[in-house]
């Protein structure tokens, strides 16, 4: 669940605002020396604050957005920011576009291996009374049917029930992210969209696990909601206010409340999730936007937000690669 939990924080930064996902935030439950640990790690952080970044290199532009993945109202004055820059650009990258939802869904259809045990025993024949009865109380929390929980492969029902349910509304009703906002307005303007990476790399990284390993995190996913609410208020305030690295930070410290982790393996599966899901992605994106910058001049790179900002972050990568980095006007 840890590496489910910091994937959402880390990549999606799935933090839409509603009614019901509002509160206690979980930085107040900060001793002062896990804040001060937390100020000290920003502090020394490359392009730690920011959501829209310019890199310049010759003639040659990338603006870089992060982005949420998750429907916001908040992200619409983001979106008209940004308008111009997509407008004028020869193509927008991000994490995924159309043809690799589209991809993503043939693929599903024609193997429901992907996500779904055919074979073999479900989680309620594996699981003890316990913790089936645990699990089937925080899917159905989810608006997750019990029958259908005990079908899908552990690592697919981590995530799922890592989203706390205050969450769920936007997401049933098809509400849609700034990456999506941004494809739609590159598909108005006739800019081309292309991928960053194939379609099947974050489900790769997650399912690379073997089974009872992704039981392991499937017991330690039952985390009280409470917990999962107030992280997701933290990212919320963290985004809107641009202090992205803020968020990595408070989530390492987060690592510790875990249940069933301690200290130190908490920590040693959160350097896992950093280089897995952060570090290793971002450099292979780097070969692809230098790719595409050898072909245009105007690129718009939008992904999400916790990729700008560390030392193996995009923007310091791109400083690296010769490219001047400087905020978005």
């Amino acid at each position: 669940m840890l590496r489910s939990f910091l994937a959402l924080a880390l990549v999606a930064l799935a933090s839409p605002a509603t009614a019901l996902c509002t509160g206690a935030d979980f930085r107040d439950r900060l001793s002062d020396a896990d804040s001060a640990t937390v100020a000290r790690a920003v502090e020394a952080t490359p392009y730690a604050q920011g959501l829209r970044w310019v890199a310049t290199r010759k003639d040659d532009r990338i603006t870089l957005i992060g982005t949420m993945h998750v429907f916001d109202p908040r992200l619409e004055e983001l979106r008209a920011t940004v308008t111009g820059d997509i407008q004028t650009a020869d193509v927008l990258l991000v994490e995924a576009g159309d043809a690799e939802q589209a991809q993503m869904e043939a693929a599903v259809a024609a193997d429901p291996d992907l996500f779904f045990i055919t074979e073999g025993p479900t989680l309620p024949e594996t699981l003890d009374d316990a913790t089936w009865s645990a699990v089937m109380d925080a899917a159905r929390a989810r608006s997750i049917p019990p029958f259908m929980a005990a079908k899908m492969e552990p690592w697919y029902l981590s995530l799922l029930l890592s989203l706390p349910p205050c969450i769920l509304p936007e997401m049933l009703a098809g509400q849609e992210g700034l990456d999506a906002m941004l494809i739609d307005d590159a598909q108005d303007a006739g800019i081309p969209v292309r991928a960053l990476e194939p379609w099947d790399t974050l489900f790769t990284i997650m399912r690379k696990d073997d089974f009872d390993a992704q039981m392991d995190d499937l017991r330690l996913a039952l985390i009280a909601p409470d917990l999962q609410s107030e992280m997701f208020v933290a990212m919320l305030d963290a985004y809107f206010t641009e202090r992205i690295a803020e968020i990595w930070e408070v989530s390492r410290i987060a690592a510790a409340y875990v249940p069933g982790l301690s200290e130190q393996e908490a920590q040693a599966v959160f350097a896992e999730t950093e280089e897995n899901l952060l570090n290793r992605r971002n450099r292979a994106w780097i070969d692809v936007i230098e790719a595409e910058a050898a072909l245009h001049d105007r690129l718009v790179v939008a992904v999400g937000a916790a990729h700008l900002p560390g030392h193996q972050g995009l923007l310091a990568l791109l400083a690296a690669d010769g490219w001047t980095i400087t905020p978005a006007p």
